[in-house]
């Protein structure tokens, strides 16, 4: 199937494709504020410049478009006849691999996905929590379950992260005093 678009045409629509402020990410942002989480947004401090980063609960938001990091892709490892690991994408509900030019999306897909995983490797590695929020979870069917199961998840880290570790300990003077419900005296 060949491009319905000039290449001139095809280029313009492609450089005008946004990397902040997108749509879904301005759902997440919303909402997350309307229910008292404060964040910062892509805090060029951190590896791979999360979209959002909450310091309070240490993690790290990154809101991905289902194309552009090949979400659900099946990705299929074979051998050439040189002896050298190809690996196919196959295109899943959310990402749709295009036709034309299908060698560079594959590599630029692969590529990122790859990049992904390092980036939430280097923040796990300095202590930070990583959450994605895909952009086909952010349809409005089954938008309201996905934010409550953000804002769930970011609780939950921070009740994690702030609990006693281990039981408090008891001093040898606690020992001694007697609760009120222990009797002081026997009776004779």
């Amino acid at each position: 199937m060949t491009d319905k678009l000039s290449p001139q045409q095809r280029h313009k629509n492609m450089a005008a494709i946004k990397s902040k402020n997108t749509k879904p990410e301005l759902i997440v942002r919303k909402w997350l504020w309307s229910r008292g989480f404060r964040y910062r947004i892509n805090s060029p401090r951190l590896p791979g410049h999360p979209d959002l980063v909450l310091r309070k609960y240490r993690t790290c938001i990154f809101v991905n478009g289902c194309f552009w990091h090949g979400h659900k892709v099946q990705v299929e490892s074979r051998a050439s006849a040189m002896g050298d690991r190809n690996e196919e994408l196959h295109d899943s509900a959310c990402c749709r691999i295009p036709t034309t030019n299908r060698e560079f999306w594959v590599r630029k897909i692969r590529r990122n996905m790859r990049r992904d995983v390092v980036i939430q490797q280097r923040l796990a590695q300095m202590g930070w929590h990583c959450m994605t929020v895909w952009e086909c979870e952010l349809r409005p069917s089954v938008r309201e379950q996905t934010l409550r199961s953000l804002a769930f998840t970011l609780n939950r880290i921070w009740l994690q992260d702030h609990s006693l570790r281990r039981p408090y300990p008891q001093r040898q003077e606690e020992e001694l005093v007697q609760i009120a419900a222990e009797e002081r005296f026997e009776r004779q």
